[in-house]
Parts: C-alpha cells; sequence; structure tokens
C-alpha cells in the first residue's frame, strides 16, 4: 500500500496494514522504546486516497494523497480531510495533555518532600529546591501559563521521564521567583538550573534544547521587561552544536543575553553544561 510505503519511509519498518476508516490510529515508532505508541495516522480510502500522520513524541504531522485532486471538488474534499484529521489530533492530543496534568496534580500533591541525600541530587552537587520525591522517583514540576501540567521524573540513576502525553513545549520548572528587581535565567535542564540558582539567578528550566525558544517566548509575553540571559548548553563533542545553535536563536528571538561555560583547556569534550562544569571545578580542585 502507498500510504504504508510513505509511513515506513518516515518512520522505518512497521508491523501492521493501516486501517483506512478515518479514525486516528496509535503505532509504534520503530526508533521508540518498547511499549511507546508515538506514532499516529488517519487514512480515508473513498474518492482519492489520502491521510495524514506524524509523531506526539517529535510533533511532527505530514499529509498524503495519492494523487492531486482532479477538479475543484476533489480539492476541496481532501482539504476538509485534511481538515478533520488536523482537528482529530488536536483533540486528542488535549485530551491526553488533560489526563497527563491530572495525574501530575495527583503525584505533585500525595508526594513527600524530596531526600536531600537523593542519589541524583548528590551525584549533581545541588540541594533539592521544592522537589518533591514519589518512591525513589524525584518529581520536577513543569508550569504553563501557572498551572502544573506534567512532571519529569528522575530515577537515582538520572534516568529520566516525562508522563506520557503531557505538555512540554512551553512549560518549564521555576527556581525561584521571577521579578523585575533581578535577571531571569532560562537553561535546559533542571540539574543546570539549581547550579545557577545556587550561584544566585532565578531561573527557568526548559527541560531540553528544543523548548528554550518556546519557554523564553512565552515568559517574554508575560514579563516584558525583564532581562533574560539564555545560559545554554555548549554541546561541543556533538556535530552542530544543537545546544549552543538553540540558545542562541532563543535569545535572539527575546532580546536576551547568552552565555555558555568557559572551559579550561583540560575539560573533557563532553561536558557540557554549567553543572558539567562545577562538577569538573570541584572534582580537579578548582
Amino acid at each position: 500500500m502507498a500510504f504504508l510505503e510513505v509511513l515506513q519511509g518516515v518512520y522505518g519498518q512497521l508491523d501492521f496494514n493501516p486501517i483506512a476508516d478515518g479514525e486516528i490510529h496509535r503505532f509504534k515508532i520503530q526508533a521508540d522504546k518498547s511499549g511507546s505508541l508515538n506514532g499516529w495516522y488517519v487514512l480515508y480510502c473513498d474518492g482519492i486516497a489520502s491521510g495524514a500522520f506524524g509523531s506526539w513524541k517529535a510533533g511532527d504531522n505530514h499529509t498524503w494523497s495519492i494523487r492531486e485532486p482532479a477538479d475543484h471538488q476533489e480539492s476541496e474534499q481532501l482539504r476538509q480531510r485534511i481538515e478533520q484529521a488536523k482537528a482529530q489530533r488536536e483533540a486528542e492530543r488535549r485530551q491526553k495533555q488533560q489526563a497527563a496534568a491530572e495525574l501530575a496534580n495527583r503525584w505533585w500533591r500525595n508526594a513527600r518532600r524530596a531526600d536531600p541525600e537523593h542519589p541524583y541530587l548528590v551525584a549533581k552537587g545541588v540541594r533539592g529546591h521544592g522537589l518533591r520525591q514519589r518512591g525513589a522517583e524525584l518529581l520536577v514540576p513543569l508550569y504553563a501559563n501557572g498551572q502544573l501540567v506534567n512532571l519529569q521524573r528522575i530515577s537515582p540513576e538520572g534516568i529520566k521521564r516525562f508522563l506520557a502525553g503531557g505538555q512540554v513545549r512551553e512549560s518549564y520548572s521555576a527556581l525561584g521567583a521571577i521579578g523585575y528587581d533581578k535577571p531571569l535565567c532560562i537553561c535546559e535542564g533542571w540539574a543546570t538550573g539549581a547550579t545557577l540558582h545556587q550561584a544566585g539567578y532565578t531561573v527557568a528550566a526548559a527541560m531540553n534544547a528544543g523548548n528554550l525558544k518556546p519557554v523564553a517566548m512565552a515568559l517574554r509575553s508575560k514579563y516584558p521587561g525583564v532581562k533574560f540571559i539564555i545560559a545554554g548548553d555548549d554541546d561541543r563533542g556533538t556535530e552542530g552544536n544543537p545546544g549552543r545553535t538553540a540558545a542562541t536563536s532563543a535569545a535572539l528571538a527575546v532580546g536576551g543575553e547568552v552565555c555558555f561555560p568557559e572551559w579550561p583547556e583540560s575539560a573533557p569534550i563532553e561536558l557540557s553544561d554549567f553543572n558539567d562544569l562545577l562538577q569538573w571545578r570541584t572534582s580537579n580542585g578548582y
């Protein structure tokens, strides 16, 4: 089937045949972890065979049709189907985010204060700064528009996971109260944020490089007069240095400054963020 070939061209080998019923279906993308169903598609086969597909995790979406419309009527039918597919996808996304937010709030209410000796905090050399703990996992709260929308769970080994389906884009974890009397640092990871906060900064941790600009723009609209500093990761060992690229782009988007760790010549190339720098300096007597 042509639609399956297109899906596989984007996501790799798949083990199912698409169902052409006009409904959203989910599937496992080859590169994703076992048990995940981040892929989605919707397929129509009456008239011009057409559909849409994408990945909840990556946030991408694509449209497909087996041929170009022959006339205005077919073109309008195709347009309506694509709009319907987008509406279905958006409705499911909102439903998943709402369910994740409800779970996040329930877990957060019932969690205990984070153990100061939690292995992750000890390994990173930072304090808990209001984190909570559920079982052995630390809970990092993520907020958007003043609402708790998701949690990042951190295992004792440092494995990080968000709640399935929860909002990540434009959400952040705050360390300190944002105000007009001091700069706001926006960084990637929570441990980097804790390191900067312990140095005296108010921080919004965006969780990943791709979320730096969305978080910065969302906060800029809310705090137009605050000085922004994008404290980027310096991914020196990765082609294209995605951390530096994303941080520079975010700073330009909001009229902020950008800064990166200043590495001594002997610092290993795999170190990338301000917590890495602190840890290395501490262990080497700087």
